[in-house]
């Protein structure tokens, strides 16, 4: 289900341009949006964690019409998030100019995205995870003739969703189960086989509600601010 509208990559460009910068220094150290978001419990203790540095490519398929969103499904022996749908990316190196060229880098080696292929638009406002990390949405358009070879040492599949799938609150839910005994929460938004969650919906939310989502009604599931996070 999409919401009707305007879902071109020139569309979404407009929509997010006011949010993004080019230089990653004028990025809010502190990210605004992030897994405690939905899980206020968790804000104290993040406060005290120092988070790495890491970056993502949101690339944006500029296709004639509806526009898409490149996702992978990481592979089920990683260490860390196997199995689960994200977006390429990774730490930042020190190697590495800032967190497009990480994006960048990381594009190319999990997907084969040539570098080429992408025309970054900027930064977007950072996602603290509770996973210790602080990670840099990069957003970037790639061409729709772009050749993809998901490396079959971190990616099972490469995949593509429509913009205008993603940038419905209609598709928004959110999820919870019980880790390390308390309840967590957590954005879902599942697509035809695919499950998306956990970092990878929370970014898409952030950006949602930052373009086509202004004033959203919070997504079915979202918990009671006020309410304790305990095991129930």
């Amino acid at each position: 289900m999409s919401a009707s509208g305007d879902f071109s990559a020139e569309a979404f460009a407009a929509r997010i341009a006011p949010h993004l910068v080019d230089d990653a220094a004028h990025l809010p150290q502190v990210a605004p949006f992030g897994d405690a978001t939905l899980n206020p419990s968790l804000a104290a203790g993040m406060a005290r964690t120092s988070l790495r540095e890491a970056a993502v490519l949101v690339g944006i398929v500029t296709r004639p019409g509806e526009a898409g969103v490149i996702l992978t499904q990481r592979t089920e022996h990683l260490s860390s998030h196997a199995g689960q749908v994200a977006f390429p990316g990774g730490k930042i190196d020190r190697e590495d100019a800032g967190p497009v060229a990480t994006a960048l880098r990381e594009a190319e080696e999990e997907i084969g995205l040539a570098r080429d292929a992408v025309a970054p638009l900027g930064c977007f406002s950072p996602y603290a995870s509770n996973s210790g990390f602080r990670i840099v949405p990069v957003i970037g358009f790639v061409r729709p003739d772009a050749a993809l070879e998901a490396n079959p040492h971190e990616v099972a599949a490469v995949f593509e969703v429509p913009l205008g799938f993603l940038m419905s609150g209609a598709n928004h839910r959110v999820g919870n189960r019980v880790w390390q005994g308390r309840r967590r929460y957590f954005y879902e938004m599942p697509w035809q086989d695919r499950y998306i969650w956990g970092v990878t919906a929370g970014i898409i939310r952030q950006i949602y509600e930052r373009t086509w989502g202004r004033g959203a009604t919070p997504a079915p599931g979202t918990p009671d601010p006020t309410a304790d996070e305990g095991d129930a």
